[in-house]
């Protein structure tokens, strides 16, 4: 990432106004391409037992599956970065769509488990390419509704996260292949749509603006502003990681019985899709760095009550309604606060998808020393840290305010 000495003012990062990025179907299709990528997240874990029959693995081996999706992830996202400007955004997402298919499609019909695993890897590139794709082109392409164009557009992927999981379950894990095929070829009609996306990247629409802004931001540097956005993505994946992995085991631990504690961590991951959905028109109405802040501290009073055994799995619920906007109103603010610094969303995609890979080993030690039951303290003091992180980058980035 090339740095400059300090933090620029806002510069409104946006298309010209003649020439809409998406048209109303290429909206659309984004929007099921994410619930396509939410799906494909999520159908990994479901298919695990499945996995371990045919290819006779063990459970930290088949759960590689899923790491070989993230690792080709942030690769998509870094490969689609570099690329973006350079090539048509269609053919950058067309790439995407058709590298994901493909890998489905070979995950599907590998013959052996490495096999299986490179096409994982290869599913994830495409993966990545579309998650940091589309962020990247709604967070610039929609001026003021940007921020609430991208929370429904993440909402969509819950929508997918949900339904995933719940195929899996309605068919089996034991047809998990034609599932993957199904998915493979779901992807294609997709391709169509993207004659309504704008080939060209948006170029910002007042670049002189944002060299008058320089220094405005309380001479912090632009290092240090895109440093903190990276903390706070990191963190608040980690936490949205923490409590959908270990929400079962702290609910089981503290008395309740496990369908119980397993219908609670859907509906966790429920009230995080609902919660992007109500955010887009809050979006239209309050600044990204309110509704972050406002999100921060909920989620921080959420896992503090989930400390309560009898309160647990309702604040679990209002962790999910809390840190549902953080995503995606977090990137139109980066864009604004460092509208000259193009690689900025990429980095914070790419550490995001990392914090959420690292999140369960981290997680697992601190839990190891402390306990089960400790596990919505743990997460509280992370949350703490995403609200200090927010209230830091509120006060660098105050010309964002005013300019």
């Amino acid at each position: 990432m090339t740095e400059r000495p300090t933090a620029q003012g806002v510069a409104s990062v946006q298309a010209a106004p003649h020439t809409p990025v998406f048209s109303p179907a290429a909206v659309v299709a984004s929007c099921v391409g994410f619930v396509l990528i939410g799906a494909l997240q999520a159908l990994y874990g479901p298919a695990i037992p499945a996995f371990r029959d045919e290819f006779v693995l063990s459970p930290s081996a088949a759960g590689l599956g899923l790491s070989a999706h993230f690792v080709g992830g942030v690769g998509g996202v870094l490969l689609f970065d570099r690329l973006y400007g350079r090539i048509g955004n269609r053919q950058l997402l067309g790439s995407s769509y058709l590298l994901m298919a493909v890998g489905a499609a070979g995950f599907a019909l590998a013959p052996n488990w490495p096999i299986g695993l490179a096409m994982a890897l290869l599913a994830g590139l495409g993966f990545g390419g579309i998650d940091y794709g589309l962020n990247q082109l709604f967070a610039i392409g929609f001026g003021r509704r940007s921020a609430a164009m991208l929370n429904i557009l993440n909402a969509h992927f819950g929508v997918g996260a949900i339904l995933g999981p719940a195929l899996i379950g309605v068919v089996g894990s034991d047809h998990y292949p034609a599932i993957f095929l199904g998915f493979a070829l779901v992807n294609l009609p997709l391709l169509l749509c993207l004659r309504g996306v704008r080939d060209r990247a948006p170029e910002p629409a007042d670049a002189t603006r944002a060299e008058s802004g320089r220094g405005l931001v309380l001479g912090r540097s632009l290092g240090s502003v895109l440093a903190m956005f990276v903390a706070l993505y990191v963190l608040h994946v980690g936490i949205e990681a923490g409590v959908g992995g270990w929400e079962p085991t702290h609910l089981e631990t503290v008395g309740y019985g496990a369908g119980v504690a397993a219908t609670a961590t859907s509906v966790y991951w429920l009230m995080m899709t609902v919660g992007r959905f109500l955010a887009a028109p809050i979006a239209l109405r309050f600044s990204a760095q309110s509704i972050i802040t406002v999100s921060c501290a909920g989620m921080t009073v959420c896992l503090l009550l989930a400390s309560v055994p009898g309160l647990a799995p309702y604040a679990y619920a209002g962790v999910g309604l809390f840190i549902a906007p953080i995503f995606p109103t977090g990137l139109p603010w980066l864009n604004r606060a460092a509208p000259r610094a193009r690689r900025a969303g990429a980095v914070v995609i790419a550490a995001s998808m990392v914090g959420g890979v690292a999140a369960g080993p981290a997680l697992g030690k601190a839990i190891e020393w402390s306990g089960i039951r400790a596990v919505p303290l743990l997460l509280c003091g992370i949350s703490a840290l995403c609200l200090a992180a927010t209230l830091w980058l509120i006060r660098a980035t105050r010309a964002t305010t005013t300019h």
